[in-house]
């Protein structure tokens, strides 16, 4: 049997090599159909799916009219799909109307359209604030509303996730949909953060 040079591992991950071994070894996991999920989330599910929702919604009237009255088939048209099958539901910011997103009992996340979730959206002082006081977690992340925006926070769960759709930046007219894609953050897509502002060429 061929030996394998681990010594590049962090602590974590040998243990979770090890865990795994042991477990497939017991026949309780497929080594090859765990591989497979890991490879899944990190080269075909991620933020970027969801900057390609957010994009077609700043560029197509029919389909931001779709995401509006039904999301998750919106979002599922576009092989957006979850192995939870729970139902996304699009919120759109607007001058009158900032979005947040949180999950207070968990981490309950849009793994389909954003990937993994990041781990202050795990930690217990981000859940509990963003409700208490959302401004304030807003200015954490270097946001400061007016005070005639309405901040509207929107808490997940098993049955129901959320994605933010940011407004479309200025100076962005005639932009291609890919291009667009680009100025959108995972951050603005929870709404603690706002798609990105076009470089202007000196």
């Amino acid at each position: 049997m061929t030996s394998h040079d681990h010594s590049h591992l962090t602590e974590t991950e040998a243990r979770v090599r090890a865990l795994e071994s042991l477990l497939s070894e017991k026949g309780y996991i497929d080594s090859a159909a765990v591989d497979e999920i890991v490879q899944t989330y990190e080269t075909k599910i991620g933020p970027q799916n969801g900057a390609h929702v957010v994009a077609k919604s700043w560029t197509d009237p029919a389909f931001r009219e779709w995401l509006e009255t039904d999301s998750t088939a919106a979002i599922h048209s576009l092989g957006y799909t979850s192995r939870q099958g729970e139902h996304i539901e699009a919120v759109f910011n607007s001058d009158a109307t900032h979005h947040l997103v949180v999950c207070t009992l968990c981490s309950c996340y849009p793994w389909s359209v954003l990937g993994l979730p990041p781990s202050w959206y795990k930690s217990p002082p981000f859940r509990s604030k963003a409700v208490i006081d959302p401004r304030g977690v807003l200015e954490d992340f270097g946001i400061s509303m007016p005070a005639t925006t309405k901040i509207e926070v929107h808490d997940s769960t098993s049955e129901m996730r959320y994605l933010v759709i940011p407004q479309r930046p200025a100076g962005t007219q005639g932009w291609s949909s890919e291009d667009l894609a680009q100025l959108v953050t995972r951050n603005s897509m929870i709404g603690t953060g706002f798609a990105r502002t076009p470089k202007v060429s000196s």
